[in-house]
């Protein structure tokens, strides 16, 4: 009997002493670290709020779930005070200090600085709101990720719209940078090609408070509707003028990323019935999108914005390159995520391998009330089929 014992408590040590070196391992692994540099001030400052919100509950949660490839995931917060110049700085020290899976800016401008400098910094960075054809053209890098749809996805899908906009005669307002521009002109090459005419584009500098000039100049235009792409606290003030000074509701707007939550929340009634094209919202019809939605009603007690969706759904493609990659390095999962199949809160689509381009379904939407409130809703979901294929100018 005493043998007996004996032996067994020698193989039920034997037996820990094997587990041991694999725990050792599990728990030894590197941490994820994640550098999230978006606006904290400055002109995008609540998009950067929400963005921030979304990427640091997807991270909650899958430390929750033990973290990614048994790794737990670390987050450092820094502002990139809405300037390339901050953006850039900002990113490399994050970069430099390890957290060099990247993720968080909103303007191109940003993303375009942060995107150039990867190899220098052994960093990889996951675009999450940033939309210039450029990011995935012609300044393309291998470890430079879009997760969100790109001004040519929303052109395509423009294109297929704006033959049954209603009205013949329209107007550009835009923002007087990269974005801005390549909307404004974008639309007017879509809208001409359907035989319509944009005779008026304006484009308006960065920080203007001051809307009135630019909206004396679209009543006189006498246009039967307005393109915007304005964006951040810009928006919201055109749009709180445009009411005031009666070029709305007369002539309609249609916005290129204009119907977003919290523009609506900050310009009252202004901005309903208004269409537009929307990245993300909770009708997205998909399980792991339905999930996403349960659990943040639970969190916050209410519906996720498109900012929340959009920054959410990048932080999961960041962490499944960590996990198909099992590695923590940005090299290995930029590798891991090229060409990659992922199920996503858009359903299973594909990085396209040619520009680090997620090909996504698209969607306009109309500000209407929905649930309680007024917010974008989705009229209508365009297919991947028509995402238009990868620049030329994109050599990776």
């Amino acid at each position: 009997m005493f043998k007996l014992k004996t032996i067994q408590r020698s193989l039920a040590a034997a037996a820990l002493m094997a587990a041991l070196p694999m725990a050792a391992v599990a728990q030894g692994k590197e941490p994820v670290k994640v550098g999230l540099v978006s606006s904290k001030s400055g002109v995008f400052a609540q998009q950067g709020e929400e963005v921030i919100r979304a990427i640091k509950f997807a991270v909650d949660e899958a430390n929750g779930k033990g973290g990614v490839d048994g790794r737990k995931i670390e987050v450092k917060e820094a502002d990139d005070e809405g300037t390339p110049d901050a953006g850039r700085r900002e990113a490399e020290k994050l970069a430099r200090e390890g957290y060099n899976l990247l993720i968080g800016a909103i303007p191109s401008s940003i993303s375009l600085a942060i995107a150039q400098n990867l190899d220098r910094w052994d960093a990889a960075y996951f675009v999450v709101a940033s939309k210039s054809d450029k990011l995935t053209g012609d300044t393309c890098k291998p470890r430079s990720f879009r997760t969100n749809h790109s001004d040519a996805m929303d052109i395509a899908m423009i294109n297929a719209w704006a033959k049954n906009i209603k009205g013949n005669k329209f107007a550009v307002i835009a923002a007087d940078y990269v974005w801005g521009r390549d909307s404004g002109e974008s639309f007017k090459k879509a809208a001409e090609a359907s035989g319509k005419t944009v005779p008026l584009s304006l484009y308006v500098p960065m920080g203007t408070k001051d809307f009135s000039p630019y909206i004396a100049q679209l009543k006189a235009a006498n246009v039967d509707g307005i393109w915007v792409a304005e964006v951040g606290r810009d928006a919201i003030a055109f749009i709180k003028q445009a009411e005031e000074f009666g070029l709305i509701p007369k002539t309609p707007l249609i916005g290129h990323s204009l119907i977003l939550n919290f523009m609506i929340n900050a310009t009252g009634k202004a901005l309903e019935g208004t269409p537009g094209t929307t990245g993300y919202t909770p009708d997205i019809d998909t399980p792991k999108s339905k999930a996403f939605v349960a659990a943040w009603k639970a969190k916050f007690n209410r519906l996720p914005t498109d900012n929340e969706g959009q920054a959410y759904n990048g932080a999961q493609v960041m962490l499944e390159g960590v996990k198909l990659s099992k590695s923590n390095k940005p090299e290995d999962v930029s590798k891991a995520l090229r060409g990659a199949q992922l199920d996503t809160i858009y359903g299973n689509v594909t990085m396209r391998a040619a520009d680090n381009q997620l090909v996504l379904p698209n969607y306009v939407g109309r500000a209407k009330m929905a649930d309680g409130v007024l917010r974008p809703v989705v009229e209508q979901t365009f297919p991947a089929s028509i995402v238009p294929a990868a620049s030329p100018l994109c050599k990776m």
